[in-house]
């Protein structure tokens, strides 16, 4: 059966490319949305939809707000996909480096090839909204002189030439998505209880001394590994904190029972979901 998956980004984006990367050989169709919130919004609104989430990248950090939106949703997270994240300068057919004067690109992929755009002065950096949109601007308004800094895939989709593939700074840059669905097709996709190793909860707990320790401790007695561990202060009761954790486990029922250890604890629990870790490929 056909899998819809909502991304972030026009086709040819990262979302959009990672999405294909996780679900290889399976049949799916993306569908773009503007912003995060909207994504989420359309997954709301049909529960046959999946998506796929961008939640932290070896560079940038955490997306904070990724969190946020993931928390206040009734999605669940059934897997998780890390892709390496590699730039290429393409233009259309034709165009050669000494050809160009502007470089398209969202914010974020320009400074990450920094070093590469400082040895071509003649290029223009000129930021946009998305890095595979800059791919989609150029080839469809045939614009000459102007390159986007993307995704291979993107400038395949749009029929580009790449001029130079592994533009960006750090070659060790990943990012980590989460891959969501509504409750009612969770439950079919996500593996086997045996299968699982990874979870990620997030909870408050009361702003008394010692309270995140003894959390940790119990985790640790039943040998429950945090993978991550995000805060986020809570609008409104000052110097307290969210807290967003990864965990990773070789026994689920282990970890069913330091859930039910830490429960009279912490306050607001919720399990965001259960599913299979993603090792690197680099």
């Amino acid at each position: 059966m056909e899998k819809r998956v909502t991304i972030q980004g026009v086709a040819g984006c990262y979302h959009d490319a990672a999405a294909r990367e996780y679900f290889n050989g399976e049949d799916i169709v993306t569908i773009p949305c503007d912003s995060f919130p909207e994504m989420f919004e359309m997954l709301s609104g049909d529960a046959s939809l999946m998506g796929i989430l961008a939640i932290e990248n070896t560079i940038a950090g955490s997306l904070l707000q990724n969190h946020e939106l993931l928390r206040m949703s009734n999605m669940q997270v059934v897997g998780e996909h890390k892709m390496h994240i590699s730039h290429v300068l393409a233009a259309l057919p034709g165009q050669s480096i000494d050809d160009l004067t502007e470089v398209n690109s969202h914010s974020m992929a320009l400074m990450q090839c920094e070093q590469y755009l400082r040895r071509h002065p003649n290029l223009k950096m000129v930021e946009k909204f998305d890095t595979a949109g800059s791919a989609q601007e150029i080839a469809e308004g045939n614009l000459t002189g102007h390159a986007a800094v993307c995704g291979e895939y993107a400038a395949k989709l749009y029929g580009l030439n790449v001029l130079e593939r592994g533009i960006e700074t750090n070659k060790r840059n990943f990012t980590r998505f989460l891959i969501l669905a509504d409750p009612l097709l969770a439950g079919e996709l996500r593996p086997r209880e045996e299968q699982l190793d990874k979870s990620s909860i997030v909870f408050t707990l009361p702003h008394t001394h010692g309270a995140l320790s003894k959390v940790l401790t119990i985790f640790s007695f039943y040998d429950i590994n945090l993978s991550k561990i995000q805060s986020l202060p809570i609008l409104g009761r000052e110097w307290e904190y969210r807290f967003y954790v990864d965990l990773t486990f070789d026994s689920y029922v282990r970890y069913r029972q330091s859930i039910d250890a830490v429960r009279p604890l912490i306050n607001d629990f919720k399990i965001l979901g259960e599913y299979i870790e993603c090792g690197y490929e680099f």
